[in-house]
């Protein structure tokens, strides 16, 4: 049986099958690239959930596994080499587990930069952007009377949703017919922002037609269903 005692994360989540991949995570739009990426590559994974009104991610169990105290974070037993790799950072989780399986990304070198570079755009715009409006507009920010950092951060996703609409303008998935890596990071953010963050009207959404078809795709897909959920959130 693999042995992840080395790991002081695992005293405070002990794994109960730690042959699985041990996934520390909270279904934000970050965390459930990784949920939604294992539940569709069928990887065995034991969930344990990381919970932000707890501090969770402040504490030094799960500080030793990510220094940058954020989820979600993970550890394969059977890593290169056979031997167990702790993983942190969402984009990196998700091309670790793509070369693992060999799924969700093209095998050709072009087509396997394509995919990172969305992945790229993801984290460096997408994520950002949309995280900060809906900072502004959901939650402390929208209180400010000075409304010039909402309108900031809306004026920015605005622009970053017609360059994906654009890109997808006759395509199914970012990459064309295939759906891949590039999908998965950029749904739970896409949801989020007229969801969760009350900013559909605020960014114009429904004049991003490529947008919304391909949010409504990828929702539609059982694997993304349940990694939505994953871990479940405290009752």
């Amino acid at each position: 049986m693999t042995n992840l005692s080395e790991f002081p994360i695992t005293q405070r989540w002990p794994a109960e099958h730690p042959d699985r991949i041990q996934l520390y995570s909270l279904p934000t739009p970050n965390g459930v690239k990784a949920s939604i990426m294992l539940e569709e590559t069928g990887l065995p994974y034991e969930p344990h959930l990381v919970d932000f009104a707890q501090d969770d991610q402040k504490s030094p169990a799960f500080v030793s596994l990510n220094p940058n105290g954020k989820i979600p974070a993970m550890i394969d037993p059977n890593g290169p080499g056979g031997k167990p790799l702790p993983l942190f950072e969402s984009g990196a989780i998700l091309l670790y587990l793509a070369d693992k399986t060999g799924k969700f990304i093209p095998t050709d070198a072009a087509g396997r930069w394509e995919a990172i570079q969305w992945v790229m755009f993801q984290m460096g715009g997408v994520g950002p952007m949309f995280g900060q409006l809906g900072f502004f507009n959901k939650f402390a920010g929208k209180d400010w009377e000075d409304k010039r950092p909402r309108d900031r951060y809306a004026a920015e996703a605005k622009r970053l949703l017609g360059v994906m609409d654009g890109v997808l303008a006759g395509r199914d998935w970012f990459l064309g017919a295939d759906y891949t890596i590039a999908d998965i990071s950029m749904l739970g953010w896409v949801r989020n922002l007229i969801g969760f963050y009350e900013a559909r009207e605020l960014v114009g959404f429904d004049d991003f037609a490529n947008v919304a078809g391909w949010l409504e795709r990828g929702l539609a897909r059982p694997a993304v269903q349940r990694g939505l959920n994953i871990p479940a959130r405290p009752a």
